[in-house]
């Protein structure tokens, strides 16, 4: 009994020894995509201030593939000691787990959230040639000839996939959905008026929007983008009941000791407090959330329950 004590005694002193010396080495901020998308700018843009305020190194590392689920997989397996970190979009932690078969993780239970990091609205989109100067026109358009008017997305299951979805379904309308791999690809081919519309996040197009040569007609935010200002929201177009918003967030292997969390999310609210980041992300239409885990959980269990209805509803899948 006493060796068993003293054994229990040596382990909870490591444990807490490991705490207070952490980091020791560097950290790793995986993010399950390719490099230059949101989540991967994101996540580039906290590090340094991360590494200023904890003091070590921290690397971001990307392991894209299966739509976020093999980056999202490798963080769930690895020890929850504080030196692996995922930082993802909703697409990981809410769309795949209802769209795909064998997700290797269970996005409720697998991981200890920190925080939603940013937000951002889609923008509904056309080319600048586009005859369509409104939402008004777009729905008049779909409703003379159905299934005719093509929408670009970044693929199946994707922020800007559920978004037309979810605009049919409160508008009454259809058209023809193009999925790509990737934003990239989705706003190239919109750019050569290729396909004929599309919601994407307005930190990927803002640029081609200031630039003339794009137009916004509404952002589904439930208020209007400080970077679009005279872009009107969906329900100002009266369009109701599709408010979507983009996310980025940050979780950790299940078992992350509380005082390493207390310790990351200190370097956290550094990071997104910071002025410069902070403007670095409000420049784009990224909105800083910055919420508590508790927060973060209760916001992931909604939006799952609200996808998941429109999944089954559209009958969305993954193919």
């Amino acid at each position: 009994m006493k060796r068993t004590l003293v054994t229990l005694a040596l382990g909870v002193a490591a444990t807490l020894a490991g705490a207070e010396s952490w980091p020791a080495k560097p950290v790793t901020l995986l993010v399950p995509f390719p490099p230059g998308g949101s989540t991967d700018t994101v996540a580039r843009a906290i590090a340094p201030k991360l590494q200023e305020t904890l003091g070590q190194t921290f690397v971001v590392d990307n392991k894209a593939g299966a739509t976020g689920t093999i980056g999202a997989a490798q963080v769930k397996r690895a020890a929850p000691d504080g030196y692996t970190f995922l930082v993802t979009s909703l697409g990981p932690l809410v769309v795949a787990p209802l769209l795909m078969k064998n997700v290797p993780y269970d996005a409720a239970k697998d991981f200890d959230p920190l925080t939603v990091l940013v937000q951002a609205p889609n923008v509904l989109v056309v080319p600048a040639a586009s005859p369509h100067k409104s939402v008004a026109d777009v729905i008049a358009h779909q409703k003379a000839q159905p299934d005719r008017m093509s929408f670009a997305s970044s693929g199946n299951g994707s922020s800007d996939h559920l978004t037309i979805e979810l605009f049919w379904l409160q508008t009454g309308t259809s058209g023809v959905h193009v999925p790509y791999k990737g934003g990239a690809p989705a706003i190239s081919d919109l750019l050569g008026a290729q396909v004929d519309a599309s919601f994407q996040n307005v930190n990927a197009v803002l640029q081609h929007i200031q630039a003339g040569k794009l137009k916004a007609l509404a952002v589904t935010g439930d208020k209007r983008s400080p970077v679009l200002p005279h872009v009107p929201t969906l329900a100002e177009a009266g369009v109701k009941g599709v408010d979507v918003y983009s996310w980025q967030a940050i979780v950790a292997p299940k078992g992350l000791s509380a005082d390493i969390r207390a310790r990351m999310t200190e370097g956290l609210q550094a990071a997104l407090g910071d002025a410069k980041i902070r403007q670095q992300f409000t420049s784009v239409g990224l909105e800083v959330v910055a919420n508590t885990p508790d927060q973060f959980a209760a916001f992931q269990a909604k939006e799952n329950a609200r996808w998941k209805q429109l999944i089954e509803t559209r009958r969305i899948t993954a193919d």
